[in-house]
């Protein structure tokens, strides 16, 4: 491989080891009053506690993403959004859900927690979350 080839390969890795987790999810990044807005406004919220350094984040984002492109109504029926651990790790939504640790996924409707995954990337236990995001009301 001679020089040039070398350091077009080179920025092309580090530009996509750059990239989020979910990269092109369609996932809202989380601000303060988001979920409570979106709650009000009858939504099913699943909330994505995860850090971009995170292999089990990266794990779970692959199944969701698997998961989100075989059954549309996931994307359609829930509202995802997604928490930056290291900039949101002290914040009040954080303190409010109890969230132990990134690599944490919420399921939320109105003022109900429906569910709950904490540092399982394991394909069967999200589907299970995400289908409670479709099937209880």
């Amino acid at each position: 491989m001679d020089r040039r080839h070398f350091l077009v390969s080179a920025t092309a890795l580090a530009a996509v080891a750059a990239l989020p987790a979910h990269a092109g999810s369609g996932a809202l990044a989380y601000q303060p009053g988001l979920v409570t807005e979106r709650l009000a406004a009858g939504d099913t919220v699943f909330l994505d506690f995860k850090a971009s350094w995170c292999t089990t984040c990266r794990a779970q984002g692959r199944q969701i993403e698997a998961l989100k492109a075989e059954n549309p109504a996931y994307a359609d029926r829930i509202t995802f959004i997604d928490v930056d651990w290291d900039e949101w790790k002290g914040s009040d939504i954080v303190a409010r859900l109890n969230v132990p640790r990134r690599s944490t996924l919420i399921v939320l409707r109105g003022d109900q927690e429906l569910g709950r995954v904490v540092a399982n990337p394991r394909r069967e236990d999200i589907k299970a979350l995400m289908d409670l995001g479709l099937t209880t009301s």
